[in-house]
């Protein structure tokens, strides 16, 4: 996907909406993550007793209470977890007046109704066919979270889908972009959703080595970059935000938070699994070129950063390749764990929020900075600043890399 270049296709943030383990909207999230919190804790449910998996980062509340029964009841957890988010960045951005045909939505997901799949078929063996849900489809469809956002909101603009396992939610930002940029929509409703905490995926990411087995305090188990990092912890969330163009939103006297200014969507061809530094720098200087700016105009870097041994220190060269030294960068999977698709946007949010408010996140559990990673990552407290343009990154199994330019 590429953009106008020459930083002349710079689209207005005006709305944000998250459910992640540190809160149930943007601004207890945002708060936690200033305040240093985590969201990790201890599996102590009866199923997780045999798993070799001890922590994850859940909802510290039930999306599902969230919403009215009759509701809830219809949707996969990731689809409640997105239409509160939509709906939160909706109100945020002051429900914009916008022509149906001009108002999209671009929501990503890494395995969509994930939990509806695995209870509809354990349901299938053990009481057979005719109790499976009616509902059971629109629930599992990756693509259902877009499309039942674009229905509560009026939108035909076109509700697209874009599912690259880790960097799903980034990429819906880029899609958004693009479609702004190519003059098909004025407002793009974006983001990314994960809703995915089950024995099967705990199971069998924890099966490939990709998860953290530690059983010590679980809030010290994601270390994003330190030393003794020993895997990723899972979550769950979603991250919404509102984009539009950037005289949409002038036109309608709109607050905004700042702007999405670049964005790059590659791929590795290297591996399925395994990071690649040369693709991920690829994908950084691509950003960079599309919003119009270099290497030293980047003064926050949000890295993808799992907490993975071989992953961390990629993304630590491809970094310090591309961008440099001089940037303070952040790691805030150390607080929420990875939410998978959603974890794109969110870490978007966290880059252009630290722009607005000039306060970057430190880093959690950074006791020792691995001496291979040659890189100012922010740990202790809060890094204040006057920045005026951030880069954030997300990658995914298969190779999937994207990284965005947000700006003041």
């Amino acid at each position: 996907m590429a953009g106008n270049g020459a930083g002349d296709g710079r689209i207005a943030v005006t709305g944000m909406g998250a459910l992640t383990p540190l809160g149930v909207d943007a601004p207890s999230s945002w708060s936690a993550l200033l305040a240093g919190k985590s969201g990790v804790r201890f599996l102590d449910q009866e199923w997780a007793a045999e798993l070799p998996v001890h922590v994850a980062a859940g909802l510290p509340e039930d999306p599902a209470g969230l919403l009215p029964r009759v509701e809830a009841r219809k949707l996969d957890r990731g689809e409640q977890l997105a239409l509160l988010a939509a709906r939160e960045a909706w109100r945020d951005a002051g429900a914009p007046e916008v022509a149906p045909e001009r108002l999209a939505v671009v929501i990503g997901t890494g395995t969509g109704g994930m939990l509806t799949t695995l209870a509809q078929d354990d349901l299938l063996e053990s009481a057979g066919a005719r109790r499976l849900s009616p509902f059971a489809v629109p629930m599992l469809m990756p693509n259902g979270p877009a499309a039942w956002v674009s229905m509560d909101l009026g939108a035909r603009g076109g509700a697209r889908t874009p599912v690259s396992a880790c960097a799903s939610g980034a990429e819906a930002l880029a899609m958004a972009q693009d479609l702004i940029r190519a003059g098909r929509a004025d407002v793009v409703v974006a983001g990314g959703v994960e809703a995915c905490l089950h024995p099967f995926t705990l199971a069998a990411f924890a099966q490939m080595k990709a998860l953290s087995t530690a059983a010590e305090d679980p809030e010290s188990v994601s270390r994003p970059f330190d030393a003794a990092r020993s895997g990723f912890v899972m979550g769950e969330g979603a991250g919404i935000m509102v984009l539009e163009r950037d005289g949409f939103a002038r036109a309608r006297g709109a607050r905004t938070y700042g702007a999405l200014a670049g964005s790059a969507v590659t791929s590795s061809a290297h591996h399925i699994t395994a990071s690649d530094a040369d693709g991920q720098v690829v994908a950084m200087e691509l950003a960079l070129r599309d919003a119009g700016l270099g290497a030293s105009d980047i003064g926050v870097v949000h890295a993808h950063a799992t907490s993975t041994g071989s992953g961390d220190l990629a993304e630590a060269q491809a970094i310090r390749r591309a961008v440099g030294g001089h940037a303070a960068v952040t790691a805030t999977k150390s607080m929420t764990g990875h939410m998978l698709g959603a974890s794109g946007t969110v870490g978007a949010m966290v880059a252009l929020l630290a722009l607005h408010e000039g306060a970057l996140p430190a880093t959690r559990n950074l006791e020792r900075l691995d001496p291979a990673i040659d890189l100012d990552v922010v740990h202790g407290e809060v890094r204040t600043g006057d920045w005026g343009a951030a880069l954030a990154n997300s990658f995914g199994f298969g190779g999937h890399n994207v990284s965005l330019v947000l700006t003041r």
